[in-house]
């Protein structure tokens, strides 16, 4: 096996680790009904996020490395749009969903009664269409990745 082969194995398998627990959350957020199951979800959620971040940044590390012994990547489309997508929907992954998820838990903490709070309801919203983005971009990047179309 070379090293590059090596390079590829582990990310494809950061991609499973980093990506497939990631498509899980929605059911897992969306099925909360009280103050309760909302806290263990965010708590699931900080969890899963850290998978993540470690599969990402290994994804773009070892996608990199990979390009530098294989210079003609850096004139694939397919490739240089891949990395694109990825540095745009940064600023959701590492900072916007981070914020949300923190406020959502605050106004957790300072609610009393299982009852979901009407804020906690419209930061959850708030989280969808950012979540959306990264979902969709992800399933580009594995299309991209899988049959570089151009």
């Amino acid at each position: 096996m070379t090293f590059y082969s090596i390079l590829l194995v582990i990310h494809i398998i950061a991609a499973v680790v980093g990506l497939g627990a990631s498509f899980g959350m929605p059911v897992l957020m969306s099925s909360v009904k009280t103050v309760s199951q909302a806290k263990f979800a965010l708590v699931v959620f900080k969890g899963i996020e850290k998978f993540a971040k470690i599969g990402s940044i290994t994804l773009l590390i070892t996608g990199i490395i990979m390009a530098i012994i294989n210079p003609y990547l850096f004139s694939e489309i397919w490739y240089i749009a891949s990395l694109i997508i990825y540095v745009a929907v940064q600023p959701i992954a590492a900072a916007m969903l981070p914020k949300k998820v923190k406020l959502q838990m605050e106004v957790l903490e300072k609610h009393q009664g299982e009852d979901l709070p009407e804020e906690y309801i419209t930061l959850a919203k708030q989280s969808v269409p950012l979540n959306n983005i990264l979902y969709v971009s992800a399933i580009v990047l594995i299309i991209l990745m899988t049959i570089k179309p151009f």
